[in-house]
Parts: C-alpha cells; structure tokens; sequence
C-alpha cells in the first residue's frame, strides 16, 4: 500500500523546469524542477482551494491581503515539506512496490538528503509564516507537526493511516481558520472535516490496488486488512461524510444558492470516482490506470469546484 494519495510519482510528467544546458544556474533549476516533480507541485491543488474556501467564508469574501499570502505561504510550504519528508522515509518501500520504483528515489534520479534539505526549506517558510499570523498558529505548529510528520510512519502501525493522512491535510483549512481570527470556532470543523475525510477517501480507493503487497510487506491498510469490498464501503461512507459538511456550509455562513452549484457538481464527481474506481468489474481490485484517474485526475477538479460555488456563493449575495 501506498496510502500517500495526494503524492503520484510524477516521473513522466512535462515537469515545471527543464533546463538541457549545464550551467550551475541550470543545474539547479533542473534539480529543483525534478524535486517539484518528486513532490508532485501541483497537486497542492488537494488542499490549496480547500484553504481559500475557508478564507473566503470566513472573511466574507473580503480577506486582508497581507493574511492571504502568508495562509497560501503556510499552506504550500506545510504540503511540500510533508510530500518530501515522506518520499525519503518511504524511499525503501517504493522501491520493493512496482507501482512506485519508478520515482526519483528509488531510480537514483535525487538523494535523501536533496528532498530532506528541501523538506527543511519548507518547514522554516511555514514556520517563519506562521509567526507572522499569530501567536496560536505557532502555538499549533508542534501538532501539525505530529499530524503531518507522523503520516509517513502511519502505515506500519495502523490501518488508519487514510484518516491520519484526511487530518493532516486538513490543517490547511483549519489553519486558514485560526490564521485569520486567532481562534477556534465549532463551525470550523464542518469544512475541515468535509476536507479530511474526502482526503481519506480517495485514500483508501488508492491503496486498493496495493492490497498484496501490504500484506506481503506487513504494511497497514483498510484495504488490506479489511478487503476490497469493506474498503470501498468506508471510502463510499467518509465522502458521504464530506457531502454532508460542504452541504452544511451555508448554515454557518451566509453563500448565496449559487454554492450549491459548486457543491453538487462536486456531489456528481465524487460518485464518477467511485464509478471509475470499479475498473473491470470482473475484477475485485481495480487495475493502476483507473486508480489514478479516480484518485487524482478528478480529485484535482473537485476542489476548484468546491471553491468557485464559494466566491459565486457570497460575491452574488
């Protein structure tokens, strides 16, 4: 099992720099383009949308610009620091997994210690963001810490690494939250949870595939010790779950009927995951390729969606 989701390997994507002369200016473009592509960049689009919603909601549509760019700051560093801390602790598994020898690890393609210096690079721009928000973003940074750091390690202990992995992606969102009023308010737990278990159920569709090998390995998983038909089950049940807090949203917040045009198509989406994550039929796990549409491919539209019903939601009241 490979419950990292949100991470695909990104081996043979165009990639954001990809320099061809050997000037050391180039060099270092080209390592830290593989380096974006090791942490998969852009799918910082899982959180980021979830964690602009929150600041619309939250602000009303009117957010200090200055708060803004530190909570997208925060964000993207926190996400990436997680992504490449986790391709270096998980280094040996990928590489015994054939669904992920091919990344930059396992291929020789980057060091450790290039994603590990990267990891540290993103912490310090988390930290350093953090501080200049609020004295309880900093005070919270221990947990998110654990939450986000502690992921990586989940799947050699529990079988609910999904919802580990659900919650600390979620600290985008409850972080956007605290950042822009210094304080923690029932209501934020709704789309924050919304967020996490939708994170944990693609999570759990993504490990399906891997059911052999995490019992081989003695690696954790619903999937693998559960099977593939109650896997599919809870992974059906967490995203219900996330319908039910995106549907809630305007009972806390004043959006115009216009969310639910966001919210239902991203209703419409997360049963055509669920659809495609079938595969063949004839088969009781599903093949890589609907996996990863399933997984990815439509998880990377939901939250944009998610967030432009939010700003039709409250710039149309």
């Amino acid at each position: 099992m490979d419950s990292n989701a949100i991470q695909d390997d990104g081996i043979n994507s165009p990639g954001l720099f990809r320099p061809h002369a050997s000037s050391p200016i180039r060099k270092a473009a080209r390592k830290l383009g593989m380096i974006l592509d090791a942490v998969i960049f852009r799918h910082t689009l899982f959180s980021l949308p979830f964690a602009a919603t929150a600041i619309l909601l939250e602000s009303g549509g009117h957010p200090p610009l200055k708060k803004v760019i530190l909570i997208i700051l925060a964000a993207v560093a926190g996400r990436n620091a997680a992504n490449a801390l986790n391709r270096v602790i998980d280094a040996e598994i990928d590489k015994k997994n054939p669904r992920t020898a091919n990344r930059h690890i396992p291929r020789g393609l980057l060091s450790k210690k290039a994603l590990l210096v990267f990891s540290l690079v993103m912490c310090l721009i988390l930290v350093i963001a953090a501080a200049l928000l609020n004295p309880l973003c900093v005070f919270l940074l221990p947990l998110a810490g654990i939450l986000i750091g502690g992921y990586s390690f989940s799947k050699r202990f529990t079988w609910l690494c999904h919802y580990w992995l659900g919650i600390a992606c979620a600290c985008s969102v409850m972080g956007s939250f605290v950042a822009l009023t210094g304080h923690f308010a029932l209501r934020y737990f709704f789309l924050a949870g919304a967020h996490a278990l939708w994170v944990a159920g693609f999570d759990i569709l993504y490990a399906l595939p891997d059911i052999d090998f995490d019992r081989r390995e003695g690696l954790y998983s619903i999937p693998a010790e559960f099977g593939a038909g109650f896997a599919r089950l809870l992974a059906i049940l967490s995203h219900l779950g996330t319908l039910l807090g995106l549907f809630l949203v305007p009972v806390f917040w004043k959006v115009s009927a216009v969310y639910f045009i966001g919210a239902g198509l991203a209703a419409v989406l997360l049963i055509a995951e669920h659809v495609i994550a079938l595969g063949n039929s004839a088969a009781s796990v599903p093949d890589d390729r609907h996996i990863r549409i399933a997984s990815y491919s439509i998880n990377e539209i939901l939250p944009l969606l998610i967030l432009a019903g939010t700003a039709g939601g409250i710039y149309t009241l």
